[in-house]
């Protein structure tokens, strides 16, 4: 079996390794980087953890700080403006998955002609050129978008979440500092950690697993299951966090190269028309989708019961494969998940929009990864079911 695999040139991971972004660009030869942040990471001052090493690397860096939550292709265009306005060498995102996934998106459209769109690359199309490298510095323990070949970017006109597929997205380096994720707010860590969970068990199950991203996607299980509670009842606990985002960036090299399945194919159109977080959406539909599937791969299921440790190896496949389902109940449960009807989605438009979300996830690629293939019919089911949760 040839495998194929893709991963950052450089990742530098622990406890205050941001202070040395300015080495990790200067080991790459790099020295005029625009930073891609959101306006919370200024207003709450961390930006200056990325670019006080920058600055005491002899570096002027320039920021652009109007990454929105879910990228849109029109903030794209103005990234890309403001990068055309000056003369870098480089793009550093820095904050959760939206700030990662819009510098990925600005290199490859400063790549395209002049008159391109981000909607020309979005899947099946393959991003496989960059305008300049990119170095990812994640501030949430979630998206794992530091180590991945993706990025997913709304098109304002249609309101699709687009997947954008290729190396053009894919990160140079990765700066991975736990610290950073100390004062995170309750509802994003446990948003993010179901997030990043979800994607080492998608790429796990996934028709594209291959013995490498199975190796990632259990390790980063084996990190994640014992220690999101923690980091939910205690921000502060260094251990767990670290824990957290070194199984996050895991995950994100699993699903990098393995892709995901149903759960992103149904959650991006939720985000996309109802604007809930992308993690938020995840863990709304993971127990659902996760029973939909069980029988299509109860090995692989039950094996992943048996890694996060909820399952005994003494128990029966089909035994821990039930008591996966009903982990990921319970961890909804504990974290708060909200159904999206709690969330205060109106029942009426979640009705009327089944047939375009079911479409759009179809459309994405990421269904047909799943051990059990839906249709468009089962999908709404899905939706239906989830939404009272």
């Amino acid at each position: 079996m040839i495998v194929s695999l893709v991963a950052p040139r450089l990742m530098v991971m622990g406890g205050g390794a941001v202070a040395r972004l300015g080495e990790v660009l200067g080991q790459l030869g790099l020295a005029h980087p625009l930073v891609v942040t959101d306006p919370f990471m200024v207003s709450s001052g961390l930006l200056e953890r990325a670019l006080a090493p920058l600055r005491a690397a002899g570096m002027a860096p320039v920021v652009f700080s109007d990454t929105v939550p879910d990228p849109t292709d029109t903030v794209i265009a103005a990234g890309v403006e403001a990068f055309r306005a000056g003369r870098f060498d480089c793009l550093v995102g820095f904050g959760g998955g939206s700030p990662m996934d819009t510098a990925k998106a600005i290199a490859i459209l400063a790549a395209a002609p002049p008159l391109g769109k981000m909607r020309d690359f979005k899947v099946p199309a393959a991003a496989n050129v960059g305008a300049v490298p990119i170095i990812c510095v994640p501030t949430t323990a979630g998206t794992g978008s530091e180590a991945t070949r993706f990025t997913v970017i709304t098109d304002t006109e249609t309101d699709e979440k687009m997947l954008i597929a290729g190396l053009g997205a894919l990160p140079l380096a990765a700066v991975v500092d736990h610290e950073l994720t100390f004062g995170l707010p309750a509802r994003i860590t446990a948003d993010t950690g179901i997030d990043s969970l979800t994607h080492a068990l998608e790429a796990f199950v996934s028709a594209k697993a291959n013995p490498v991203s199975d190796e990632y996607a259990r390790a980063a299980m084996r990190l994640i299951a014992p220690n999101l509670r923690k980091v939910w009842a205690n921000p502060q606990d260094d251990a767990a966090r670290e824990a957290m985002m070194r199984g996050a960036t895991l995950a994100g090299l699993a699903f990098s190269n393995a892709s995901v399945a149903l759960v992103h194919g149904m959650s991006r159109p939720i985000g996309a028309h109802f604007h809930v977080p992308h993690g938020l959406s995840n863990a709304m539909l993971l127990p659902a989708v996760t029973e939909f599937g069980l029988e299509a791969a109860r090995g692989r299921y039950a094996e992943a019961a048996r890694v996060m440790g909820v399952a005994s190896a003494e128990e029966g496949d089909q035994a821990a494969a039930r008591r996966l389902v009903e982990e990921l109940r319970a961890l909804n449960r504990d974290l708060e998940v909200p159904s999206p009807a709690k969330w205060g989605i109106d029942a009426a438009k979640w009705d009327g929009l089944l047939p375009t979300m079911a479409r759009q996830a179809l459309a994405s690629g990421s269904p047909g990864n799943n051990p059990r293939v839906p249709d468009a019919t089962e999908i709404e089911a899905l939706y239906r079911q989830t939404y009272s949760g």
